[in-house]
């Protein structure tokens, strides 16, 4: 093409463009397709990469995070209760055998709630809490006959951050468990439970019975400020154990253990031993926690039972 100006003493708008392209417009609009496939691949070049929704590494699994968890079926025992959260997304599943720990570096996170349920199978685990190296000031060995009749259900005070808290299955692995740990909404003694305390000495052992309209009941164990040793027994029939919590706080005064023991059933009866020397005595609080009004409802006082009749004779 060629251009003209039409006045020396003019500006370079007023050029004026006279004859014809000598560019054919087909070769014009590949040229600008060119143009824009490069500039498309060097924008793409440098974006991030994105995983697609469907795609999840194994850490995403045990990272606690709610949003990359779902909950375990079959594992809803701990979760059924009304006092317990009503999603369970951060809940994730222990095979027999391995570790899972859950770390909370914010100083503001001074307790969690630890829940572990099964499908009906018995419950085996090792609960520590991990406070800096080598320094372990709270663990517990729990054993339930059934995980889902009976969840665990306790809580881990976690003073003076970061804590973690470790969760290890000790059973073979065909007895896996559901295992969730949270900060929010962690459940505290009632005013009977603070109130209803007794000193237990050294070696002693104290038993509760309990009627069968209590479905739940509150353990408060505490010091104060001497270790605590002590072993939780919840007993239904003679010598039958249907739960055992083996408990060790090196200052129960900080760190008192404060837990729920699911009582269905009659003929429930919670046994507090201090396994520490005399020199160690500890306070115990347990109390009833949710009562079933309609245990008894529907039922007929000697309905088909003969008292007296020929049996026997």
């Amino acid at each position: 093409p060629t251009f003209q100006l039409v006045d020396p003493s003019t500006s370079p708008s007023d050029v004026v463009f006279t004859g014809e392209s000598p560019l054919d417009p087909s070769i014009t609009m590949f040229f600008r397709a060119v143009i824009c496939a490069l500039a498309l691949g060097v924008a793409t070049a440098f974006t991030a990469p994105t995983r697609s929704a469907w795609t999840m590494s194994t850490n995403d699994l045990y990272q606690g995070s709610v949003a990359t968890q779902t909950a375990v079926p079959g594992y809803g025992g701990a979760l059924s209760r009304g006092r317990m959260r009503e999603t369970a997304e951060s809940t994730i599943l222990v095979q027999g055998g391995s570790l899972r720990t859950w770390s909370y570096r914010s100083p503001l996170v001074e307790q969690v709630q630890v829940v572990l349920s099964t499908e009906g199978r018995p419950l085996d685990a090792d609960i520590e809490l991990w406070h800096g190296p080598d320094n372990t000031p709270c663990k517990m060995r729990v054993y339930v006959e059934n995980g889902q009749l009976r969840p665990f259900s306790a809580v881990v005070e976690t003073p003076r951050g970061p804590n973690t808290v470790a969760i290890r299955n000790i059973g073979q692995l065909e007895f896996p468990f559901a295992a969730d740990v949270y900060a929010n909404d962690v459940e505290d003694p009632s005013p009977d439970c603070l109130a209803a305390s007794a000193t237990i000495q050294g070696g002693a052992l104290r038993t509760y019975p309990f009627d069968t309209l209590v479905d739940s009941v509150e353990v408060l164990l505490k010091t104060d400020g001497r270790p605590l040793n002590a072993r939780i027994e919840l007993l239904q029939g003679p010598n039958n154990n249907k739960e055992v919590i083996e408990l060790y706080t090196e200052d129960g005064f900080d760190r008192p253990f404060f837990c729920i023991l699911e009582t269905p059933g009659s003929g429930n009866v919670v046994r507090i031993v201090n396994t520490a020397p005399v020199e160690f005595p500890m306070t115990a609080a347990v109390v009833p926690h949710s009562i079933n009004e309609n245990m008894g409802a529907g039922a007929v006082l000697g309905g088909d039972v003969v008292i007296g009749g020929d049996l026997g004779w």
